[in-house]
């Protein structure tokens, strides 16, 4: 493909991009919030239906920490986008993300801590595997996801909003990477936290991943400096998770060593964020390992209509029926910026597929939401995380980033 006919069709990309995540951010922002500041994303994803005080746990009296963290990070970090493509509209992004840096920043002081959900009185709260509230362990020394999604958000909101409270979440954030690397870290948080729960996680490479996506998160507000573990947690990984298919005949990222199971979707996660954070700062050997791990992981994982949520890496059979949007947008973000380090065309035909698949299948443009989990058989109603929808970060950061990539390609092609 010429660099004309190239640059039209990314240039095609980018419009579809952009006006996929202002139509998320418009919905979002158009829907009154919760308790008057939190974002609400209580929406089912097939019906179009509010949840409601009788959903129990899905409902609007529990606040989420994950999703509310994800949201504020988003919020932020579309804002500095749209200050230059649209003033106005990011200045309605910044109305929301102050509002709720305020609220959320408060309920992070309540414990020094981040919690998955919060009940009627802002106390955290755990739902059981039926759904039934439970009273959280105030556990200082653990750390969990909602503890690294709400130290991202409040740290991109105090980078633009008040750079006073920059140390205060930075200190934050530098606890979290001490924590996961003296095994201290929980990921499971529908369980009461404490030493019980800490023995039994099993030592997925989730929370070193998304830590990663934390570096890249610092350095694009001008914080590299105090990404030091970006590049530790990356080569941990790749020495501890990686492992030959038996099913591709090529390396893949196992959830945990020695266990065949692979989660192609985080795999993809982790090239995007990998590759996000090293840039042009990355030594070629890794380079080329987050671009290969890309296409391996696309190769084990990609099947109609998405990316596989769950693999056997050695017979290459799915052990989950479900396809969940987010891997799809992930692997969108990946392809971009693997394609943009060397103009790879095995690595466009990836972003091709993505693509199509991401807006052809999942894609709804009323509301300007993805459905979040399908079967072969179409959209089904499973909650793969939290039932709150999401709140412009899987899908809005994965196409922003693409959007950024086609612009510094475009740029490079006509220079």
């Amino acid at each position: 493909m010429g660099y004309r006919e190239g640059d039209a069709q990314r240039a095609v990309w980018r419009r579809v991009y952009v006006a996929a995540n202002r139509g998320t951010l418009d919905w979002m922002l158009d829907r009154p919030p919760l308790r008057g500041a939190f974002l609400n994303t209580k929406m089912n994803h097939i019906t179009g239906h509010d949840f409601t005080l009788s959903d129990g746990w899905k409902g609007p009296q529990t606040v989420l920490g994950w999703i509310q963290g994800r949201g504020l990070e988003a919020l932020v970090t579309h804002a500095s986008f749209f200050d230059h493509e649209d003033a106005g509209f990011a200045s309605r992004l910044d109305e929301a993300g102050r509002r709720l840096f305020a609220a959320l920043s408060n309920l992070y002081a309540q414990n020094s801590k981040g919690f998955f959900a919060y009940d009627e009185a802002f106390r955290p709260v755990y739902p059981d595997a039926e759904g039934q509230l439970h009273a959280q362990s105030l556990e200082p020394d653990i750390s969990t996801f909602s503890d690294i999604f709400m130290v991202k958000g409040l740290l991109a909101a105090a980078l633009r909003y008040d750079r006073s409270q920059v140390p205060l979440y930075l200190q934050a954030l530098h606890k979290i990477v001490a924590d996961i690397e003296a095994k201290r870290f929980v990921s499971n948080e529908r369980q009461r936290l404490g030493p019980e729960a800490v023995t039994n996680e099993p030592g997925d490479y989730g929370p070193r991943m998304i830590m990663i996506g934390g570096a890249a998160m610092l350095k694009r507000f001008g914080l590299g400096t105090e990404a030091g573990f970006g590049p530790r947690f990356i080569a941990h990984i790749l020495s501890t998770h990686q492992a030959m298919s038996a099913a591709i005949s090529a390396p893949v990222l196992l959830d945990v060593p020695d266990h065949p199971i692979c989660n192609p979707g985080h795999a993809l996660e982790f090239s995007g964020f990998g590759l996000e954070f090293l840039g042009d700062d990355a030594d070629l050997v890794t380079l080329a390992s987050l671009k290969d791990l890309l296409k391996n992981h696309f190769a084990l994982g990609f099947s109609p209509p998405g990316i596989r949520l769950k693999v056997d890496s050695v017979t290459g059979e799915s052990v989950s029926p479900y396809f969940p949007w987010w891997s799809v947008a992930e692997t969108i973000r990946a392809a971009a910026l693997g394609f943009e380090y060397g103009r790879d065309p095995s690595i466009l035909a990836i972003w091709q597929q993505a693509h199509d698949s991401f807006f052809n299948g999942y894609w709804r443009t009323s509301p300007a939401i993805a459905y979040q989990t399908k079967t072969i058989d179409g959209p089904v109603d499973f909650v793969p995380s939290t039932p709150d929808l999401d709140p412009g970060y899987h899908t809005g950061m994965s196409l922003l980033t693409a959007i950024e990539a086609i612009d510094r390609i475009s740029t490079s092609e006509k220079a």
